[in-house]
């Protein structure tokens, strides 16, 4: 390997200085990490993944399996970068990078690791499954993950900000190369909005290297003008489209050179597309013969551009085999630049790209494959056999064995679109069948065999997408010169000669012998070869493996290729960072957290902040020198012997109005809440169809025409879009409206026995006395001169009064409560000190107390079901044989025999059958009860509410441990309900 005095396109006068596992080296401005590490001679950039196989560079783009890099370096904000996984093919060399290898120890170059490959033939595909399982998988599992994976993350947070785009355009135009320029400008000529996209810094696509004529000049010329008469159209380099989505939707992900101080260089793209021309180009394939997979076999097509483009010769001693025209092209220019060159050329006729190449200096072996190399660390020989006849080798000095196995369009993005693909057997490859609607295909992707052709295919393409917009253009196709009909392609998969290993997957080391092995287990489906040998499915994501894989998997269940089918194509085309994806939704951002209005006052009070649902609420108080634990305890005693504050602001608020608002509701409800009179409250249920139960809550009717629905804190968004939903689908003729006021209003709860006492201090208009506001009452007024509500409703099992303010005067309510109540001895109570008192009521707590199973009457809420006459949402699954059974796990309590026992949540309750032990249920709510003095439970036991009546006693099992437990009624403090009434 050597740097080549002139040509390319790189800066000669900008040296780039960087390191290579620690040591000094120079690039230069131009250069990609790769073709920079090619150039210093660096052959061993890696390490498979399963054998610790020496890797070196394939590739020269998107499709490289081998050199993923763990690089560093500092952005041109000065701010310290790291991407573990960096593909060194796509990485533009900056100054002062530092490139290690991954996945071998205590490098990459001397892996001790290694050794693994001498135990192969013990390893061979699957071998995971047949020899961890026994005794037990989590023996092995922490030391082969410790072996298993590439880069490293690093332990500190990522320091950058993420932007995201959204735009609109009338034709996005996925390809920079000829045929994608084609398109763009035929396109942009009906004064459509056009954004062209390709992934390389640099305009031209294969033209880039390969050159060529185009209207008469050279094709970077046109490259050059055409891109200029883009002015009006959104043209974005560097800039991948990894994913499409439904709807003409595609994710892009840009790779600026420059950011702002702070900000990533990656940004994602959300692109709405009315017309989408994929002109995404092809990727060649390797060759399959034994130890292909050395450091030293590379691409063909990868050789010239390192050639053309870098000015970088990736060997003097060269064999080129090939099966196909397009290799000669690097032949000649190898012979040009100096390289001794064999070409093993596997068709017995290779026709006049061969005779040209023999001219030209070229030592050329027609009908002959590569049977074998040598050289751990990089090619040293190779052995060149007729195909005729495998065993009559000549052994050729090479340090570079450069391969094409065909071409294979890049059809992910269209595949990702739901397209179909169709097997070419002239072309040996996957080609798309026929277009989605909205979508045009053009150059190497759509089968275009020359330059001529991808320019006319790219025209076309791009008149079909003006058309299809009722735009007409007149405007002539770029011409290039007519060149020969290429000879055929000869179809060659791998080589029959046994006892070799011949790679087909690089990067996950799957052979022809793992796919035949999974072939004689019988997975013969594409998706189960995927998955027991990994071929595929490593970070190149089958993008140079898979249609040999295919073929050799076609071959030994005896079947065709397309017979075979390929596998499912999905995004990303590459690999997508985790903070692009997230963009700005990070941290707080990804799920905003919301604060209750009173939240400075609940942290100047001490409390105990927990996220609960997305709210930030107080869990309990803790004094100076009390736990948590004595906390609630203590905050629970207060809320039963005196009072208590609790900030209800979170609880769901959505006004229902409109003259078919009883109507709707009832159509809604499990509750009859048409009988329900003004100024009355109901504890209600919502259910999904399935019956199952999924929000409770109480439903006020302020008016005739209006409602006030409380639904719990975390279940509002869910409420509001099932109300809409019914509404819009199935009775869009009821005159009914609803809003969310959550926001709005401030809600605060005084609980216990002194609450009307503190309540009768608030200066207010609304009458406090029982007759006037009794249990699930509510009555509007004034508060305080402000408008306001309070409503005589509990989840503590004690006498409550819900107080709501608009939201701006919650904090001073809560001050002002605790100061009216300081002489009654107020305490403010939080979130776990409430779920301690309703657990010794027994009220639920829907998505704790109940599951995605759970029925009304599992919850001993029968009664609506028996007396509602309307239909309902869920009415008829509750009829269901299902829904019926007797032996269906009910809502009950329990009272560990140990009183100071709190038995954990999810403790399951089990019986003796067949002298094992199996769950009837289990605990969903447990705590110290401080009104009772000892423990108690509340959970979902088969036959629960007949158990209860028995005062049966259950064995309660968890993490090995037993104990027992009584099964009673689920409420344990004040049954009548008198402390309600006071």
């Amino acid at each position: 390997m050597r740097r080549l005095p002139d040509g390319s396109r790189i800066a000669r006068a900008a040296p780039v200085a960087f390191t290579w596992e620690g040591r000094p080296m120079q690039g230069l401005a131009g250069d990609t990490l790769a073709s920079a590490l090619l150039a210093n001679g660096v052959r061993v950039v890696g390490r498979s993944f399963k054998y610790h196989r020496p890797r070196g560079i394939f590739g020269a783009w998107a499709e490289e399996p081998n050199a993923i890099l763990d690089l560093s370096w500092q952005d041109r904000a000065g701010i310290a970068r790291h991407d573990p996984n960096a593909r060194a093919t796509m990485v533009e060399l900056l100054p002062g990078m530092a490139a290690r290898g991954v996945n071998g120890w205590p490098s990459v170059e001397r892996d001790v690791y290694g050794l693994i490959d001498l135990a192969h033939r013990f390893l061979p595909a699957g071998f995971y499954y047949k020899t961890f399982m026994a005794p037990d998988w989590h023996r092995y599992e922490p030391g082969i993950r410790r072996m298993a994976g590439l880069g490293r993350l690093h332990d500190s947070a990522d320091p950058l900000r993420y932007e995201t785009r959204h735009a609109h355009c009338d034709v996005l135009v996925v390809g920079g190369g000829p045929a994608g320029i084609a398109a763009a400008r035929a396109a942009a000529a009906s004064g459509l909005r056009v954004m062209l996209v390709d992934d390389r810094a640099a305009w031209g696509g294969s033209l880039l290297w390969q050159g060529g004529t185009i209207d008469d000049r050279p094709a970077t010329e046109w490259v050059a003008d055409s891109i200029a008469g883009l002015a009006e159209a959104t043209l974005l380099p560097r800039t991948t489209v990894f994913g499409w989505y439904d709807h003409n939707a595609l994710g892009l992900l840009e790779r600026r050179t420059a950011a702002a101080a702070g900000w990533a260089e990656d940004r994602l793209w959300h692109v709405r597309a009315r017309q989408v021309v994929l002109a995404t180009g092809a990727i060649e394939r390797p060759l399959v013969f034994p130890d292909n997979d050395r450091p030293g076999v590379m691409s063909a097509a990868a050789v010239l551009q390192y050639l053309r483009e870098y000015a970088v010769l990736a060997g003097e001693r060269v064999l080129v085999a090939t099966n196909n025209d397009t290799a000669y092209d690097t032949v000649l220019a190898l012979c040009a630049a100096g390289a001794a060159v064999t070409v093993a050329d596997a068709r017995t006729d290779p026709g006049p790209a061969a005779r040209r190449a023999a001219e030209a200096g070229a030592r050329i072996r027609a009908g002959s494959v590569v049977a074998g190399v040598g050289g751990r660390r990089g090619i040293r020989w190779a052995e060149v056999a007729p195909l005729a006849s495998l065993s009559t080798r000549e052994r050729l000095p090479a340090d570079l064995v450069a391969v094409s196995g065909g071409w294979s369009p890049a059809v992910h993005l269209f595949s990702q679109s739901g397209g179909k693909l169709r097997w070419d057997e002239a072309e040996a490859a996957f080609l798309p069948a026929t277009p989605r609607p909205g979508q045009h295909l053009a150059g190497a992707l759509a089968g275009a065999a020359s330059l001529a052709a991808c320019l006319a295919g790219g025209h076309r393409a791009g008149l079909a997408a003006a058309r299809a917009l009722d735009r007409h253009v007149d405007l002539a196709p770029p011409r290039a010169p007519d060149t020969p009909a290429p000879a055929p392609i000869q179809a060659l998969w791998h080589l029959p000669l046994r006892g070799t290993r011949q790679w087909i997957d690089f990067q996950n080391d799957v052979t022809v012998k793992d796919v035949a092995l999974a072939a004689a287990e019988n997975y013969a489906s594409v998706e189960h070869l995927k998955r027991y040998t990994t071929l595929g499915m490593a970070t190149d994501q089958g993008k140079t493996s898979n249609v040999n894989g295919l073929a050799a998997l076609a071959a030994f269940t005896g079947r065709e290729i397309p017979q075979v089918g390929t596998t499912t194509f999905r995004p990303p085309f590459v690999p997508v960072s985790l903070g692009a994806m997230a963009g700005l939704r990070h941290s707080a951002l990804h799920t905003p957290i919301r604060h209750l209005p009173a939240h400075a006052e609940h942290l100047a009070d001490g409390a105990e902040m927990r996220e609960y649902g997305v709210w930030l609420r107080p869990a309990c108080y803790p004094r100076a020198g009390e736990t948590v634990a004595q906390a609630i305890q203590r905050e629970a005693a207060a809320v039963r012997t005196q009072a208590g504050l609790f900030d209800g602001s979170s609880l769901g608020k959505i006004e229902v109005h409109g003259p078919d608002a009883a109507a709707f509701l009832n159509l809604i409800y499990y509750n009859e809440v048409a009988t329900l009179k003004p100024g009355r409250i109901r504890y209600c249920l919502l259910l999904r169809e399935t019956g199952t139960v999924l929000d409770d809550g109480v439903v006020a009717r302020i008016a005739p025409d209006r409602y006030l629905l409380s639904p719990s804190s975390s279940h509002t968004g869910a409420v509001l879009a099932m109300l809409e939903l019914w509404h819009q689908t199935e009775y869009p003729s009821l005159r009914v409206a609803f809003h969310d006021v959550t926001a709005a209003w401030a809600t605060l709860a005084v609980s216990g026995p002194r609450s009307r006492d503190i309540l009768r201090r608030l200066h207010t208009g609304i009458d406090l006395s029982d007759a006037a506001l009794a249990h699930m009452s509510l009555a509007h007024g004034t508060i305080e001169d402000l408008p306001g509500r309070i409503a005589r409703v509990s989840f503590t099992g004690e006498r409550s009064y819900e107080i709501s303010v608009p939201a701006g005067y919650g904090a001073a309510l809560w001050q002002h409560l605790l100061t009216l109540g300081r002489d009654d001895g107020i305490t403010p109570y939080g979130i776990e000190s409430l779920s301690v008192l309703r657990a010794e009521k027994g009220y639920i707590l829907i998505g704790t107390d109940s599951d995605g199973m759970t029925l009304p009457d599992d919850l001993g809420m029968s009664g609506p079901l028996r007396a509602k006459k309307v239909d309902f949402v869920g009415k008829r699954s509750l009829l269901t044989p299902d829904a019926t059974r007797p032996d269906r796990r009910q809502f009950v309590g329990l009272l560990p025999a140990d009183p100071g026992f709190v038995p954990a949540v999810g403790t399951h309750a089990v019986v003796q059958e067949g002298g094992a032990r199996r769950s009837i249920g289990w605990i969903t709510t447990s705590a110290h009860s401080p009104a009772l003095g000892r423990s108690i439970a509340l959970g979902m036991i088969e036959r629960g509410r007949a158990l209860a009546d028995a005062g049966a006693e259950v064995e309660l099992f968890h993490l090995g441990q037993a104990s027992r437990a009584v099964v009673t009624a689920p409420c344990f403090h004040d049954p009548a309900g008198e402390k309600l009434h006071g």
